[in-house]
């Protein structure tokens, strides 16, 4: 068989065998992503399915929901449930933890997720996607809290997204380097179509929302006055901007070809450290950035060495090709 298109199902039963990888947690991992081959159907269809536009409710940071942002929600906290792998889980679109309720068996795992982030991108029919956070569920008790799911990025287990774009693409990792699979529509399977993958350590490219220059700290203004300075400037070397609003597809585009991707603290809301969600964001895409050999810093710290303490942590994320990475932390140590 050729290994390159091994389906997720084969993949996951080779890393059980290679790695000892638990079972239960790979067939939750192919029950997260039976449900996004769903939401890519979903998706595809957009104004056919009524599936468009606002569902007139706000979510606990305050933000309109999309109308997928909560079906999405519904659909992921089903199957998952009923999979019969957690003990409970968390979701951006979510006040609070669901522990598994008494109907359906309880397992040893966490899930956290964005169900579709990206929301803004979702009527204008640009990629969006699904992220996941994987973690070992406490063993010094049976009773679930929010405390539990409390865990520095560096313990998950498994972490991955699922964009939705010309291709439905899954990226997983579980630890042993990044894995990316392409649906095929035909047979309805993922299948291995990248593996291994490395993040070239150097770019010339970089992705932030250049609108917020302004509001930046001087140590994010420095570096991208460097890149925009070109072949001229103490950088000497031209630099591309790409900035798709869809974290999603600004990692996924990383992971494929390099490059480096900014959400900074900025002044307009100085108490707030960041806009991203450290637990259903910066953690997963963080930990397969670092796994494909790349890097994810707070500004002053790795982002996977990041204590959580709430659920809806915000944090500010800098992530991406390893050298570029190394250059930012640089100018916020003042080096």
């Amino acid at each position: 068989m050729n290994t390159n298109h091994l389906s997720l199902k084969l993949f996951l039963n080779s890393q059980q065998q290679a790695h000892k990888t638990d079972q239960n947690l790979c067939s939750l991992i192919e029950s997260i992503a039976h449900t996004c081959q769903k939401i890519s159907g979903l998706v595809s269809q957009g104004a056919l399915e009524n599936v468009l536009g606002s569902a007139e409710s706000s979510n606990i940071q305050g933000e309109t929901q999309q109308k997928l942002d909560v079906l999405t929600n519904n659909m992921l906290i089903d199957s998952c449930q009923a999979s019969g792998f957690l003990s409970g889980l968390a979701s951006e679109e979510l006040d609070e933890i669901l522990i598994t309720p008494s109907q359906y068996s309880s397992g040893d795992y966490l899930l956290l997720f964005d169900p579709l982030d990206g929301s803004s991108n979702i009527d204008v029919n640009v990629s969006i996607g699904t992220i996941f956070s994987i973690l070992k569920k406490p063993t010094h008790h049976n009773l679930i809290s929010e405390k539990d799911f409390l865990q520095k990025g560096s313990e998950q287990v498994a972490a991955g997204y699922v964009l939705y774009g010309p291709q439905t693409t899954l990226v997983l990792t579980l630890g042993q380097g990044v894995f990316m699979f392409t649906l095929d529509k035909s047979t309805k399977e993922y299948l291995l179509t990248r593996e291994n993958v490395l993040i070239p350590e150097d770019s010339k490219e970089f992705s932030i929302n250049m609108s917020n220059m302004r509001h930046w700290a001087p140590p994010v203004r420095k570096y991208v006055e460097e890149c925009l300075a070109g072949s001229t400037g103490p950088r000497q070397k031209d630099f591309n901007m790409r900035w798709i609003a869809s974290m999603v597809a600004d990692v996924h585009r990383i992971l494929t070809r390099g490059g480096i991707f900014m959400y900074p603290w900025d002044q307009r809301e100085p108490g707030k450290p960041g806009k991203l969600r450290l637990m259903y964001e910066a953690n997963p895409m963080s930990f397969l950035i670092e796994q494909a050999g790349g890097a994810s810093i707070n500004s002053q710290q790795n982002i996977l060495s990041i204590q959580p303490l709430k659920l809806h942590e915000r944090v500010s994320v800098i992530l991406g090709s390893k050298n570029e990475v190394a250059k930012l932390l640089e100018y916020h140590q003042g080096l």
